[in-house]
């Protein structure tokens, strides 16, 4: 065919298709390659490599390019809200009224967990890390309904509008728990009148004696952040639920294994890396100055971490987006005198102008100002990645229904090149040296 590609191989020339995407993305097929020449590729990493065709997030990182569904994300973040973007990621389209409103009344169903899940978090010691709750939680309402958690796709997908529900209600309840057990506080129940962002709120910092109610800068703030977060592609975590979706496996056992994928730090960890980057450099009696010298002359050893991003080449469009909503959170707080705020302002200031960071376009990317969000909203670190898995839910979602929705999908199982020994005999015990 015209447009196929030619691989020289071993004096062989071997033809191999190519895909074009939507956006006009270009890939090679090589599905028969081992089939026809008995080579496979190798990508470690998976850089160049398209594991699925997929129709829920396009992005191109040169171009600073980011839509859900279509969807520009600045007129997403600009017009909507986080829970109707979650529908439309996880359904394709919009909702129009009646479909919002039972989706609405899906998630305040289902927002409080079983009584008997409050035992499970007995289970864990005070301090134990909010993610491993969460992840194990997760996992276990595949327990509590049992008719949605088959493993057998078909069935699973009978009843996928009240698993999803599930999931997306459920995971804020249940992290909102795991932070009041890490600290040793009594849990605070949903209330069916609050909306998503400020019913978890509500969750997190109310007392029995006092509700707490945030500005409404603030629930904006983490509705645009849980927004922002709501897919993003292949990244690490999503591939992992595909894969694990892959073999058959429930929603609620997938999204688990996204939870722990996204606990790497070189993953749901960037946030957090953030503030404590500027809490080391606070630390060491700068204001920021040497720490931007150091950087940008390679001394010290010193990461600038929350700048550049591995997808985007030019600017983060979650940066842009999330930063007005950062300032309008902190005037509603009050909060000026912060002396981690005040070294962010400076290394935000050099990004944007300083010609060493433009140059390489280090801009500030989503991570930076996120994390700053979550300390002023008074979220403690180790529940940024519990954020960051909140609004990550609905792709999760979205690709575990694409996954299971595929007749014609294969288990993941990537190949390997080994490069161990060679066949070798066994030794008994007595005649090793």
């Amino acid at each position: 065919m015209p447009n196929d590609a030619v691989l020289k191989l071993e004096g062989k020339d071997y033809s191999l298709p190519t895909i074009v995407g939507s956006e006009g993305e270009k890939a090679i097929d090589v599905r028969n390659l081992r089939a026809q020449t008995g080579f496979i590729t190798y990508d470690d990493g998976f850089a160049n490599t398209g594991s699925c065709l997929s129709d829920i997030t396009f992005i191109d990182g040169d171009a600073g390019i980011l839509r859900y569904r279509g969807y520009p994300i600045e007129q997403l973040a600009e017009q909507s809200s986080f829970v109707e973007v979650a529908y439309l990621i996880i359904n394709g389209h919009l909702p129009n009224p009646t479909q919002r409103r039972r989706f609405g009344d899906l998630l305040r169903e289902h927002s409080p967990v079983h009584s008997d899940m409050a035992h499970l978090f007995e289970g864990f010691p005070i301090g134990s890390h909010p993610m491993a709750i969460l992840s194990a939680l997760l996992n276990s309402l595949g327990c509590y309904y049992p008719h949605l958690a088959t493993n057998r796709p078909q069935e699973d997908l009978a009843n996928f509008e009240e698993a999803a529900a599930i999931a997306i209600s459920k995971v804020r309840t249940i992290a909102a728990m795991s932070y009041r057990k890490s600290r040793g506080l009594p849990y605070i129940f949903p209330k069916r009148s609050l909306p998503y962002c400020e019913n978890f709120l509500h969750m997190m910092f109310s007392m029995p004696y006092e509700d707490y109610v945030p500005t409404p800068e603030v629930a904006s703030a983490l509705n645009l952040f849980l927004l922002l977060h709501a897919d993003h592609e292949q990244n690490c975590s999503t591939s992992t639920v595909r894969m694990v979706a892959s073999s058959g496996a429930n929603l609620f056992a997938s999204t688990a294994a996204g939870v722990c994928a996204l606990w790497g730090p070189l993953h749901g960890g960037a946030n957090m890396a953030v503030i404590e980057m500027l809490a080391s450099i606070h630390a060491e009696g700068d204001d920021g100055s040497k720490f931007i010298e150091n950087a940008k002359s390679g001394k010290g050893g010193n990461r600038l971490m929350g700048f550049g991003h591995r997808v985007y080449r030019n600017y983060d469009p979650r940066a842009k987006i999330i930063k007005a909503s950062f300032d309008k959170a902190l005037a509603s707080l009050g909060i000026k005198d912060d002396p981690l705020l005040a070294i962010a302002r400076r290394l935000e200031e050099a990004a944007l102008k300083d010609d060493y960071f433009v140059s390489r376009k280090l801009y500030p990317n989503v991570d930076f100002y996120s994390g700053l969000i979550m300390r002023a909203i008074g979220i403690p670190q180790n529940m940024f990645t519990v954020m960051f898995a909140i609004g990550r839910m609905p792709g999760w979602i979205a690709h575990w229904k694409e996954v299971a929705s595929n007749p014609k999908n294969k288990i993941y199982r990537p190949r390997q090149v080994y490069v161990g020994p060679t066949k070798r005999d066994f030794v008994p015990l007595e005649k090793r040296g």
